[in-house]
């Protein structure tokens, strides 16, 4: 099973021919190839696994997928 998390694009760069985004995950800032998205632009929201935006999101998914997860951290964390 994959999980894929989403940030939000804080700036947008080249680097050796590949198109990448520093994206921000609720404060923590990770460089992400955004090579598949082309339409990606500076505040999208994107799904990324692995280091690897695979969808662009709109504001209220990315609420929604950040609730969940954060529900599945709560109950992670009871269960202990």
């Amino acid at each position: 099973m994959c999980l894929a998390v989403p940030g939000r694009v804080c700036a947008l760069h080249d680097e050796d021919g590949l198109r990448l985004a520093t994206v921000d995950f609720g404060g923590v800032r990770k460089r992400v190839c955004v090579e598949t998205l082309p339409e990606v632009g500076l505040g999208a929201w994107v799904l990324v696994h692995a280091g690897i935006a695979l969808q662009q999101i709109d504001a209220e998914a990315a609420a929604e997928s950040l609730r969940l997860l954060a529900e599945a951290t709560s109950l992670a964390e009871q269960a202990r």
